[in-house]
């Protein structure tokens, strides 16, 4: 079972309000998760998330892939990155070469 962290929609019509969960990756998108990890309100401004950190790194560690637009909800809020496990090969970060020693 791959899972995914992603967002998933819910409020009402025009007015969404999204929850950040992991999810196994063959469910639809507002189907069945495994866990909330946090909520994001783009209502609100400047835009509301909110990200449980530890639950976060538990399932990355696990080998969950995060999706793009919650990296980029990730990288707003000044969290670290998660791992390089990336859904999206052009988003993931360059590696620095290694200096060269005399």
């Amino acid at each position: 079972m791959a899972v995914r962290i992603r967002l998933t929609r819910v409020g009402r019509r025009k007015r969404p309000f999204y929850r950040i969960v992991a999810a196994d990756q063959a469910s639809p998108r507002d189907g069945r998760f495994l866990e909330i990890l946090g909520t994001y309100d783009p209502f609100v401004s400047p835009s509301a998330v909110q990200v449980k950190q530890a639950r976060l790194s538990y399932w990355t560690g696990k080998g969950a892939t995060v999706s793009d637009t919650v990296r980029t909800l990730l990288r707003g809020i000044k969290l670290p990155p998660p791992p390089n496990n990336v859904s999206n090969p052009a988003l993931a970060p360059v590696p620095e070469p290694a200096a060269e020693q005399i």
